[in-house]
């Protein structure tokens, strides 16, 4: 049985969640419940901070788990990332209060920071020697209580800095979102990797849609040429033999336009339905 962790809280947790349901598995947090057995697919999943994750996982103590980039290279873990996940973008910036005239990152190397990802930080700037304000949260609030010049902190919207008096300076110091890491002794364990294809398959059908029509066997290869589908569409005989039936896999954000395109083309009985799942 595999040992895979996942976000006991915060806005990682209610979409790992879905994830996991949608793939198949049983995972369940109660109140006051570290850990869940999913006995049908083999796997105990525990329920840990994100900001640990990485160190349980880099160290084989678990063998894979779901947290966000950011925490896995703050914690210079050796956990290896096996797949991006579609949720938990977020943003690290530097900000400074509304009236300094900071203008540039660069100035900001000789001030005092204040954040929770002082790895991060000392990476950016490439100088160990920053005076840093290590933080558990509320980093934002540490200039107004004089402890810092400046702050890195992790933005979405932006929103809470801006109640805090502070504006963000330059670009983003660090791009993160949620993915699954395993350990690399772990990677090739016939569980991992079928959880690997279960979320790969998921992921496929969350960025595609299904089309079915039926086309004129004389415009069948315009028709091929507007679904062409991931390898080629499936081409089947209708009872009237000047049509045929055709089905391809399409890209979600484009499947509408490419409804217009047969329908203009002489296409009929147009249909387009959700994936569930894939295996490709």
């Amino acid at each position: 049985m595999i040992k895979v962790a996942l976000p006991n809280k915060g806005m990682l947790f209610d979409p790992t969640m879905e994830l996991l349901k949608a793939c198949g598995y049983k995972a369940s947090k109660q109140r006051k419940s570290l850990s869940s057995v999913d006995n049908s697919n083999n796997i105990e999943f525990f329920f840990l901070r994100p900001s640990d994750i990485p160190m349980y996982v880099g160290r084989g103590i678990i063998d894979a788990g779901i947290t966000g980039i950011d925490f896995n290279a703050e914690s210079h873990s050796p956990a290896i990332k096996v797949l991006d996940l579609p949720f938990g973008a977020s943003r690290h910036c530097a900000a400074v209060p509304n009236e300094s005239s900071y203008k540039s990152l660069e100035e900001l190397a000789s001030l005092r920071i204040a954040t929770s990802f002082p790895n991060i930080v000392i990476k950016h700037f490439d100088k160990n020697d920053m005076e840093l304000v290590v933080l558990e949260g509320a980093v934002e609030i540490s200039v107004n209580l004089g402890i810092a010049d400046a702050v890195v902190d992790v933005v979405e919207t932006g929103s809470t800095l801006k109640q805090a008096g502070l504006r963000i300076l330059g670009e983003e110091l660090f791009q993160s979102n949620a993915a699954l890491f395993a350990h690399p002794d772990k990677i090739d364990d016939p569980d991992v990797r079928t959880i690997i294809r279960r979320i790969e398959g998921k992921l496929v059908a969350m960025s595609y849609m299904m089309i079915e029509y039926n086309a004129p066997v004389k415009l069948i290869d315009q028709a091929r040429e507007i679904t062409p589908g991931l390898e080629s569409p499936t081409i089947s005989s209708l009872h009237n033999p000047d049509w045929v039936a055709v089905k391809a896999m399409v890209e979600k954000d484009d499947a509408n336009l490419i409804m217009d395109k047969l329908w203009d083309l002489g296409c009929k009985s147009i249909l387009l339905s959700s994936i569930k799942t894939a295996r490709i």
